[in-house]
C-alpha cells in the first residue's frame, strides 16, 4: 500500500498545475482527472485494508446541514458526490427546501464525502455569485439560471468521480482475502445499501425536478474544472453563502 500522505501530496501538486493560468483548458482537465484518480485510489486502499483485516471500518452515518438559498441543489451536489463513493443519502425536507442530509456509508468513505462536499460547495458557491444568464435569454430569472448551473456542476462532478472510482477498482492489482478490489467495492456498496434499506427502505423517492434555466452547460463546464483536492480542504472548512 502506498503512503497516503505522499499520495495526497501528489494530488495537491497536480491541482496546483491545473490552476496555473498558463496551462491550456485541455491540460488543466488532464491534471484534474489524474487528481480524481488518486483520490479514488485513496478510497480503494482503505477498502482493501479493511477487507484484509488490517484496519477497522464500519458503516455509520454522517449528518450534514444544508443552508438556503438553493438548498435542494446543494443537497443534490452532496448526493452526486456520495453515490460514486459508495454512500447513500437521505434528504430531510422542510417545505420546498432541504435542511439536512443524512449520509450512510463506511467511515472512511464518509470522510472522503465530507471533505469533497465542503470543498466543492465552496467552489460552486464562489462561482455562483458571479454567473448570470446571457442577455439573449429572454426574461430568464437569475434563480432559475443558477439552479440549472448547480445541476450541471453536480453532474460533471458525479461523472468524474464515478469514472475515477470504477477505474481505480478495475486496475487495482492487490487482493484481500482472495477478493479483487472490484469484488471488495461491490460487497461494500451492497452492505451500505442494505443498511440504508433497513432504516429507510419504505420511503418513496422524490419526483424528478423540472428545471427551466439555461445554466446547465456552463455549470457542467465549471464542474469539470473543479478542484478535487481533499488535502487543501482542512484549511477551508466553511462554504461561502450564495445571495
Amino acid at each position: 500500500m502506498p503512503d497516503h500522505d505522499t499520495l495526497l501530496e501528489r494530488v495537491r501538486k497536480l491541482l496546483a498545475k491545473a490552476e496555473d493560468p498558463a496551462v491550456t483548458p485541455a491540460e488543466a482537465e488532464l491534471y484534474n482527472t489524474k487528481a480524481a484518480q488518486l483520490i479514488a485510489r485513496h478510497g480503494i486502499d482503505n477498502a482493501m485494508l479493511a477487507a484484509s483485516g488490517q484496519t477497522g471500518d464500519d458503516i455509520t452515518v454522517l449528518k450534514l446541514p444544508i443552508s438556503n438559498p438553493y438548498s435542494r441543489d446543494k443537497a443534490s451536489l452532496l448526493t452526486s458526490i456520495a453515490y460514486p463513493l459508495r454512500c447513500r443519502t437521505l434528504l430531510h425536507r422542510v417545505g420546498q427546501g432541504v435542511e439536512e442530509v443524512t449520509v450512510f456509508g463506511f467511515r472512511t468513505d464518509l470522510a472522503r464525502v465530507e471533505l469533497l462536499f465542503t470543498s466543492l460547495l465552496l467552489q460552486a458557491s464562489t462561482q455562483l455569485t458571479r454567473v448570470r444568464p446571457e442577455e439573449r435569454v429572454f426574461r430568464e430569472s437569475l434563480a432559475a439560471y443558477r439552479r440549472t448551473w448547480l445541476h450541471g456542476f453536480a453532474r460533471a462532478v458525479h461523472e468524474r468521480l464515478t469514472a475515477a472510482e470504477e477505474n481505480a477498482a478495475r486496475t487495482y492489482s492487490d487482493v484481500a482475502g482472495g477478493k479483487s478490489a472490484e469484488l471488495v467495492v461491490r460487497d461494500r456498496t451492497a452492505l451500505v445499501q442494505q443498511a440504508f434499506d433497513r432504516e429507510y427502505g419504505d420511503l418513496r423517492s422524490a419526483a424528478p425536478r423540472r428545471l427551466s434555466g439555461s445554466g446547465y452547460r456552463e455549470g457542467h463546464r465549471a464542474g469539470t474544472r473543479a478542484n478535487l483536492d481533499p488535502a487543501a480542504l482542512g484549511r477551508r472548512r466553511s462554504a461561502l453563502p450564495v445571495r
